[in-house]
């Protein structure tokens, strides 16, 4: 799992850079970090992407944290718990 965290002062290059991770799979966890499940190969095409589209736009006030988090030692609670759970329809 990757979590992914931003602090980005240009209102177009935020809303852009969000709607890319959402395209892409990810979570919105709050305003302005997501969660994102996806198999390595994914990740580092995102990590790719961030770093070809995305990389040269930032100012020198912006700041993008990629958090690379283990599964099986995240802790939830609230919301994300009742995101995680499977849903079972008849």
């Amino acid at each position: 799992m990757l979590l992914v965290s931003y602090d980005i002062k240009d209102d177009k290059l935020r809303t852009t850079f969000s709607k890319m991770l959402q395209s892409n799979g990810a979570i919105r966890l709050q305003y302005s970090v997501y969660e994102v499940n996806h198999t390595q190969r994914f990740l580092d095409i995102l990590k790719m992407e961030i770093e070809t589209c995305f990389k040269k736009e930032f100012s020198p006030d912006d700041s993008v944290i990629l958090f690379d988090v283990d599964v099986k030692n995240t802790i939830k609670y609230g919301n994300a718990v009742h995101r995680d759970q499977d849903l079972l329809f008849f």
